[in-house]
């Protein structure tokens, strides 16, 4: 298992850019599965973006070329780049971390987009 710290979340306007950090305890974070998903008030938790151990990145149709999502096995963090944010953007952010064997949530992170 794995613990989860996020951080980076807040209030932005429209058009600005946010980047939320996890940071993972534990040594399995360089082999496992890591992404990010949201929640928006109403609504069911979706994927947003995920980088696997070894593999292509996805993104939501929603998020392509806006967001980028990163990670850096030295420091056991994952990274969500968010740029040219919508107001329907707004949610709280969730990282998760998985492998076969388990699967990880962060505490989650407001994200606000309003002028």
């Amino acid at each position: 298992q794995v613990q989860l710290v996020e951080s980076g979340g807040g209030l932005v306007q429209p058009g600005g850019s946010l980047r939320l950090s996890c940071s993972a305890s534990g040594s399995l974070f360089s082999t496992s599965n890591v992404g990010w998903y949201r929640q928006a008030p109403g609504k069911q938790r979706e994927l947003v973006a995920a980088m696997p151990s070894g593999g292509n990145t996805y993104y939501a149709d929603s998020v392509k070329g806006r967001f980028t999502i990163s990670r850096d096995n030295a420091k056991s963090t994952v990274y969500l780049q968010m740029n040219s944010l919508k107001s329907e953007d707004t949610a709280i952010y969730y990282c998760n971390v998985n492998r076969l064997t388990f699967s990880s949530w962060g505490q989650g992170t407001q994200v606000t987009v309003s002028s």
